[in-house]
């Protein structure tokens, strides 16, 4: 079973990159957290652990500790660029072993093949001597996800959908790279049984306890018409579109009332 270790850069007093109303450590937890949640939610074979799961500080090299002595197979750390450029870049070690240059090229591609539709500018494979990539023992990628300092990248790094996109495509190349394997959430005739509808990623946190209860993937409502599964949990926005044998609606008329709903069901409310 694969063991992934994600790596949100900066954190606590070091804030990282700052411009455009935000923090380089914000965003970098943000799509870290959202990983996280993909992997654990609709894969069997994969370990997940992050250097941090909160605003906190954590040094250089007992991030590249903290994976070698958990026995990491794969160490993918999270960044936001600055300085005046735009674009994705990724980065390994200078030295360039083999297979980390393999993965690199396999997450690479899978990454650019989900920004790419944005006009998002591929600034390439890259190697650098950074200390996590120099001091972690096994293969390890450094992602720089766009400029906080350009304000189109900026528009984009504000906006949770596609913060959303940059972690689900993290995901995807981590699935061909490590060889995942899906969760299968199908009945006997190839139909997803469960299936979790929002309206937008600011609609996700909400939506996390649904999925987990009833083991249902996630969609946004942008990609859910037809027949997706034969019990939708709506959670945000309208059925319009969507096709199922039952639409259990957990939408208020504003997120206050949408999680009123969602907790009234789970019944903690």
């Amino acid at each position: 079973m694969p063991k992934i270790f994600i790596d949100p850069g900066h954190g606590g007093r070091d804030s990282g990159a700052v411009a455009n109303g935000m923090m380089e450590k914000s965003i970098t937890l943000y799509i870290a957290l959202r990983m996280k949640y993909i992997l654990e939610d609709e894969y069997t074979n994969a370990q997940v652990k992050l250097s941090r799961e909160k605003d906190v500080y954590v040094g250089l090299s007992e991030r590249a500790q903290m994976a070698n002595a958990w026995g990491a197979n794969y160490f993918v750390s999270i960044h936001v660029n600055a300085g005046g450029g735009t674009g994705f870049e990724s980065y390994v070690h200078s030295s360039r072993p083999s297979l980390t240059v393999a993965y690199q090229n396999v997450m690479h591609e899978a990454i650019m093949g989900a920004l790419r539709p944005k006009g998002i500018v591929d600034r390439g494979k890259k190697a650098a001597n950074f200390a996590v990539l120099r001091e972690t023992k096994m293969p390890a990628i450094l992602t720089e996800n766009l400029f906080i300092d350009n304000s189109n990248d900026a528009s984009l790094l504000k906006d949770p959908e596609f913060l959303g996109l940059v972690a689900r495509a993290h995901v995807n190349g981590l699935e061909r790279a490590l060889g995942l394997k899906k969760k299968n959430w199908e009945d006997e005739n190839g139909m997803l049984k469960n299936a979790v509808v929002i309206n937008s990623f600011a609609d996700f946190p909400m939506a996390e306890a649904i999925a987990k209860k009833y083991k249902a993937p996630i969609f946004l409502a942008s990609y859910a018409a037809g027949e997706i599964a034969e019990t939708v949990y709506l959670i945000g926005g309208s059925a319009k579109g969507i096709k199922a044998k039952k639409i259990v609606n957990l939408s208020g008329k504003n997120r206050y009332e949408t999680a009123q709903k969602v907790g009234k069901h789970l019944g903690v409310l």
